[in-house]
């Protein structure tokens, strides 16, 4: 699969041998997988690699797996230990992709978490409303991504297949007008339905905090001044005193905590509330420094700043306000009021006074429906969340969300997706829908994209197994190969090491063999392999299909680099292993050219690898449609070719085969013994009779997805 790069520096293998011993284990549940009588124990591992990946643990029936008759593969027999590889994945929007919570702020994407209250939409009666969900499955990963600009500045990051809601319907960011893979997508014609780009909130600085105490406090005329008579004088006036009772405890949280900042504190008073039902909570400070302080704190700015602006409006609206579908902040003081309408203005908000009532209040109403309450909650952020209610309220909105652009970003980038009980979510003020990955290990009921890699089967009892699949008498000795499906050295090995119990088996029945892999982690087993190669034939190849830092990144960059993976050509050839390099899949556009194949070609005879074989790109089943999405983000100018390339099914053309092939010709390599297995029965026997008999060129792509 095609990912967002690790670290260049961080190489999967080096640091796997040593973290696990710290690690712990957890037992999660268990789950039932079709084939498999028992239910199988599901484990996740406290580690960076093992984020949002659940591992399987199986007891299979049988671990040597014949080969189907139908492929073009020359051997019979093969074993994979691990069913999925988590050297790969996909997924949909941008981590910093604000998303609408149910308390009506916004947060993250990346920093979502499962059982979050959010909103998502349902279509009732003509319109589709706004209504609360919940966060059911969070996961991550990475795919090459595209900017969608809409008319008022709004920007989304989304992967080519994630889909917007828009007034044409549910349409994808990118698509293709003809051809095999046509599908809705979105063009500047269309517009999306939502409120448009979510505000930035403030920074709660002490500006801020100073703001607030100010609107907060002036808001409810909560400070006033006592007189008290001097010992033998006249009346004097007093020190302010503060008291402040609110029936919503997190405006007055929010107080006591940003008086106790600036240096105010203050405690709570018992309130009578009489025929009240609704509990008033009271603070108060009494002393006369206590009182000078918070007169301080709440003086009119010369020259007020933004954070002091919202935090006066966030102070204002806690005290004063009423939410609902209306905005309204009321007050008699007209400076108040002129406060509230300036600071409004500032942040181009449109406002109406109105009044003053009989008693004397005026209110300062808000115009400009759910954008202008949902952009006024997020810019000043009041303490109070319940006075903004959009439950039930049709999505719709007089924004400016139609597209101006929709652009590739030429690079890869980590990605999120969610799965909500509504099927859908609110990213940065529009519809966004659920984004469902790849199609599956459908054999497990699994999807093919991100169950992939990221629902793991471990089939815990495999070296037992294989020896004892090994020893029946009607197993005839036959060659297997290692590594030609899922990667039996993908990271997670260095935990369970099934490997070496595999290569033991192998090593005491002398049965041949050879293994594939991305992964110097091989190396850890070098002195087994080496065991093996006294009594029967074994060999490696190690799979690098470019030395090419931008196409490795591109496509596959989740393993281990292929500096790393030469070093271990070269250790493993140095300790008597033969081992070739399989640059495999040779991609047409993407690794061909020969300036990117030709150092390879040095490195690996530099490396002294036995052989150098090369694969054109297979196109399989689901695999196609992976890999043709894929394309259409990181390279749309390659489409047409690959779609006539591989018109007529998996396989490349002939002639295009043929042109890879004669890439791989290099005077340091001897000829192409690519990458050599015994296929067969006949095969072994012919290399009895005659052990001049060369092996055949295999063509085995290691699993790409």
């Amino acid at each position: 699969m095609f990912a967002h790069p690790l670290p260049p520096n961080r190489d999967i293998c080096e640091h796997m041998f040593v973290r696990w011993d710290n690690l712990t284990i957890g037992e999660d549940e268990a789950a039932r997988l079709p084939g498999y009588r028992d239910p199988a124990v599901v484990r996740r591992f406290d580690a960076p690699e093992a984020l949002d990946v659940r591992f399987y643990e199986v007891h299979a029936k049988s671990a040597l797996n014949r080969v189907p008759a139908a492929s073009r593969m020359p051997f019979r027999w093969t074993i994979n230990p691990y069913r999925g590889c988590s050297h790969a994945c996909v997924y949909c929007m941008a981590g910093e992709t604000p998303i609408l919570m149910a308390d009506r702020s916004h947060k993250p994407l990346a920093k979502l978490r499962v059982g979050d209250e959010i909103y998502g939409t349902e279509l009732r009666g003509k319109y589709r409303r706004y209504v609360r969900t919940r966060v059911l499955a969070h996961w991550a990963s990475v795919k090459p991504a595209h900017r969608v600009t809409l008319e008022d500045g709004t920007e989304l990051i989304a992967s080519a297949n994630h889909q917007f809601l828009t007034d044409g319907g549910w349409l994808h960011v990118t698509g293709a007008e003809e051809g095999t893979r046509v599908q809705p997508h979105l063009t500047t014609a269309n517009s999306l339905l939502g409120t448009g780009g979510f505000a930035a909130g403030p920074e709660h600085s002490g500006h801020y905090e100073r703001g607030y105490l100010c609107g907060m406090i002036r808001g409810g005329d909560n400070l006033a001044s006592h007189a008290y008579d001097r010992p033998g004088g006249s009346p004097q006036s007093g020190a302010p005193r503060f008291r402040l009772a609110l029936v919503d405890g997190e405006a007055l949280y929010r107080t006591q905590r940003f008086l106790l900042a600036h240096g105010v504190h203050t405690t709570s008073l018992p309130f009578d509330t009489g025929a009240r039902t609704t509990p008033l909570h009271v603070i108060g400070a009494q002393s006369q420094s206590q009182g000078e302080r918070i007169g301080e704190l709440v003086a009119w700015p010369l020259v007020p700043s933004d954070e002091w602006r919202k935090g006066f409006l966030a102070g204002i609206f806690d005290a004063e306000g009423s939410g609902g579908r209306v905005i309204r902040i009321s007050n008699a003081d007209e400076t108040v009021l002129h406060w509230i309408e300036t600071c409004m203005d500032a942040f181009g908000f449109r406002t109406v006074l109105e009044g003053p009532n009989a008693m004397g209040i005026s209110v300062v109403r808000l115009w400009g429906g759910l954008r202008e309450r949902l952009r006024f909650f997020h810019i000043v952020d009041p303490a109070i969340r319940r006075k903004l209610d959009i439950d039930d309220m049709a999505v719709k909105s007089s924004a400016r969300t139609a597209v101006a652009s929709i652009e590739p970003l030429g690079t890869a980038m980590r990605l999120y997706d969610i799965t909500t009980g509504t099927g859908d979510f609110i990213a940065n003020g529009v519809v966004s829908h659920n984004c469902f990955a790849r199609p599956t290990h459908t054999y497990l009921d699994f999807d093919a994209g991100r169950d992939f890699e990221r629902e793991i089967v471990v089939k815990v009892n495999a070296p037992e197994v294989v020896r004892t699949e090994l020893a029946r008498r009607s197993w005839k000795g036959e060659h297997v190969a290692m590594g030609t499906n899922t990667d039996p050295y993908q990271w997670v090995e260095s935990r369970y090491k099934l490997m070496p119990g595999i290569w033991e088996a192998m090593r005491d029945a002398r049965n041949p063999c050879s293994i594939l892999t991305k992964s110097p982690l091989l190396l850890r087993d070098l002195e087994l392999m080496r065991e093996i190669a006294a009594v029967t034939d074994i060999h490696a190849n190690l799979s690098i299909p470019t030395l090419d830092a931008k196409a490795w990144r591109a496509t596959e960059p989740h393993t281990p680099h292929p500096k790393a993976r030469l070093e271990a050509v070269a250790e493993l050839n140095r300790a008597g292993i033969p081992t070739g390099v399989l640059v495999a899949p040779l991609m047409p556009g993407v690794n061909d050219a020969p300036e990117q194949v030709q150092p390879l070609l040095e490195a690996a005879a530099a490396a002294g690898a036995t052989g150098i074989g090369g694969i054109a790109l297979h196109l399989r089943g689901e695999v196609r449609q992976i890999y043709m999405d894929w394309l259409r983000s990181y390279r749309p100018d390659l489409v047409p070719l690959y779609e006539e390339l591989y018109a007529r099914g998996a396989y490349a053309r002939p002639e295009e085969r043929r042109r890879l092939a004669a890439l791989l010709s290099h005077p340091g390599v001897p000829p192409p013994s690519r990458f050599r297995l015994r296929d067969s029965e006949e095969s072994a026997r012919n290399r009895e009779a005659d052990p001049t008999t060369p092996p055949k060129t295999v063509e085995v792509q290691t699993t790409l997805f």
